[in-house]
């Protein structure tokens, strides 16, 4: 069964720069996730950078994230796939947003957000199609 979580729940409202929870994915057999953050709301001038960070032991996060999802202004959906099969040190994940608002009415930045993960399920591999037979 492939795993299904939130790095961060749906309709979190966020108005400060911050972390998520860490969630353990070393059960994953297949260590690849499509992430899906989705932007519900937001106010004018300001931007939301997301990234996703990694530890072996969820204490250290380390200096760079393993993804860094495109900076959003608006609402919508971004998509994007987070592939650790690479970094089998990697044990635990989780999100970290940074907000930035440069508009002159309300001082705080604020959006409404969620990040879901799926796992993407192992592909069956199967060799080369088989050549069908040709009656003569």
């Amino acid at each position: 069964m492939a795993i299904s979580f939130d790095l961060i729940p749906p309709r979190t409202r966020v108005t400060q720069n911050g972390d998520g929870a860490a969630q353990d994915v070393s059960a994953s057999p297949t260590r690849t996730f499509l992430c899906t953050l989705v932007i519900s709301d937001q106010i004018e001038q300001e931007s939301l950078d997301v990234s996703i960070w990694g530890s072996a032991d969820g204490q250290e996060w380390g200096k760079q994230p393993l993804l860094k999802i495109p900076q959003s202004f608006y609402r919508g959906h971004v998509k994007q796939v987070l592939d650790l099969t690479a970094r089998t040190e990697t044990k635990y994940i989780r999100a970290r947003w940074e907000l930035n608002r440069w508009g002159r009415v309300a001082p705080t930045p604020m959006f409404v957000i969620g990040l879901h993960l799926d796992e993407v399920p192992a592909f069956a591999h199967s060799g080369p199609a088989a050549k069908g037979s040709s009656a003569d």
